[in-house]
């Protein structure tokens, strides 16, 4: 026996530890090459080089994951500790370390239970960071000149934004298109809002709309994303958030400047109504004109009641109190009489040569006492002209003249005006009664239906909603006829053949 048993461990085939770890790794990845996994995320680990290294558990056992950094980039969400998530990928070995892991390819969130818990977690720290304060929020701009908007351009929501601002006040939009929708919506939005800001190339929108329309929560969970919420609370233009329905929220609008509950409120949050503001400022204009007539008629009416003197007048009392004036100064011998006296009681040098010495200073103050008066009255009369052209008539006629110009142009301004607020009304009118027309069942009549209703006025729309001998009233276009109910099931008429010529035709009694 002791020969025989080395020759039977000899038939067992060897392995080398590289052939047994790489044909295991064969068999794992053969067997499980397209694996779905529901779990918890444990520990969750992002490398430099771009990998993610994380842990996929429940109550029991404990998967090592990885995600490369090109699935990375294309994942819906950021994987956190604690996400309870559903992950597709395939098993594979390591045979360095003798594990194995699972290569994520595609990631989940697992229901909406976990996509709430998940809502609640980012908005409460978001909260926390004072983003939804309301002292944050600015004021949207009452006439916005440019508008962004950042939405699918396929949808309908553009076409009913860009409807309601064409319907209410024609402004300029900036469409930036971006996916709403998917792995790479977030990073397009956050770039959309980011892109407008900058406004490279561009003018700057005076306002934001993000809009997209209805959806579950997973359709609309790119707008939760962190990046997205805080990309609109950074933005530096006041920003109207319209996602979906207005039961939907998410962190957009609890971010936003303001939250419009459609898309189409959106569109009426951002512009006023242009015909509403022109209405009120052709009242404004209206009410200036009366303000400026009844001012200029008082002004006028007070101008002629003043009594005011006449020009004549006001020129001629300057110059009768300068002649007044001229007339009261002193004579010059009553001037020098004094000074004569005075020289007559001292002991002077002898008269001959005083007298030529004094003749001599008389002389030559006479002389500048004339020009000085001269000048003095021309001083006075040159002052009295320019009072006088001051005080004439022809400037005021002239503000009359042109205040009157301009009421009878704001007169026919108004009345113009007025004339096409009367004929935009009319063919409003117009509109509406040929719609009104459109939808009326009276034309429906008039093709040889009838309108059937029971004693009470109501309408029957089924067979089933009246009994026989039941009446009814019948309405055609022309009248109505009152009819009863028969019991038996009623048969579609047959075309008669059309009667000879010999044969009498026997009238057609009443049906009812």
């Amino acid at each position: 026996m002791k020969d025989v048993m080395p020759d039977l461990q000899s038939n067992t085939p060897e392995y080398t530890v590289s052939e047994l770890a790489f044909s295991l790794k064969r068999t794992v990845e053969e067997t499980f090459g397209h694996v779905r996994v529901r779990g918890e995320l444990g520990r969750v680990t992002v490398a430099k080089s771009g990998h993610c290294y994380l842990d996929v558990k429940d109550d029991k056992a404990v998967i090592n994951s990885i995600i490369w950094k090109g699935v990375m980039s294309r994942l819906s969400m950021r994987p956190e500790e604690g996400m309870e998530v559903i992950c597709e990928g395939k098993l594979s070995t390591y045979p360095g370390r003798s594990n194995y892991q699972l290569i994520i390819e595609k990631m989940e969130l697992a229901g909406a239970g976990a996509l709430m818990a998940l809502f609640e977690k980012r908005k409460k720290m978001l909260a926390a960071e004072g983003l939804f304060a309301a002292e944050r929020k600015r004021e949207l701009p009452f006439m916005p000149k440019t508008i962004g908007v950042v939405t699918s351009p396929t949808g309908s929501v553009i076409r009913d934004i860009l409807h309601r601002i064409e319907d209410r006040f024609p402004s300029h939009v900036l469409v930036w298109p971006v996916l709403v929708q998917g792995d790479k919506a977030a990073e397009q939005i956050t770039s959309a809002i980011n892109g407008f800001n900058r406004a490279e190339g561009f003018a700057r929108p005076d306002v934001l709309i993000v809009a997209r329309g209805g959806g579950s929560m997973e359709d609309l969970w790119c707008f939760n994303e962190e990046s997205v919420a805080r990309a609109a609370a950074n933005s530096q233009i006041p920003l109207i958030s319209a996602v979906g329905h207005e039961t939907d929220w998410t962190l957009i609008d609890f971010v936003a400047d303001y939250r419009a509950p459609t898309p189409t409120g959106a569109a009426e949050v951002a512009v006023p109504v242009r015909e509403d503001w022109l209405e009120t400022i052709a009242d404004y204009g209206l009410r200036m004109t009366r303000g400026l007539r009844r001012n200029v008629n008082e002004k006028k009416t007070a101008l002629s009641a003043a009594r005011l003197p006449r020009l004549e007048g006001v020129i001629a009392a300057p110059q009768q109190r300068l002649d007044l004036a001229v007339a009261r100064l002193p004579r010059p011998e009553r001037v020098f009489e004094p000074l004569r006296q005075k020289l007559a009681m001292l002991r002077l040098p002898p008269l001959k040569s005083l007298a030529v010495d004094f003749s001599r200073r008389l002389e030559f103050i006479l002389a500048r006492l004339a020009p000085a008066l001269t000048a003095s009255q021309n001083r006075h009369a040159s002052r009295l002209s320019n009072a006088a052209q001051r005080l004439r008539p022809e400037p005021i006629q002239q503000n009359l003249t042109r205040q009157s110009q301009t009421l009878g142009q704001l007169s026919n301004r108004s009345a113009q005006a007025f004339v096409r607020k009367v004929k935009q009304e009319e063919q409003r009118l117009k509109k509406a009664a040929q719609l009104l027309d459109a939808y009326s069942y009276q034309g429906v009549l008039e093709r040889g239906y009838a309108l059937v209703q029971n004693e009470d006025g109501d309408v029957v729309r089924s067979k089933d909603k009246v009994k026989a001998g039941e009446g009814v009233m019948l309405t055609f276009a022309d009248g109505k006829r009152k009819a009863v109910i028969d019991g038996a099931a009623g048969k579609m008429p047959k075309t008669k053949p059309k009667p000879k010529k010999s044969a009498p035709v026997t009238p057609q009694g009443d049906l009812f």
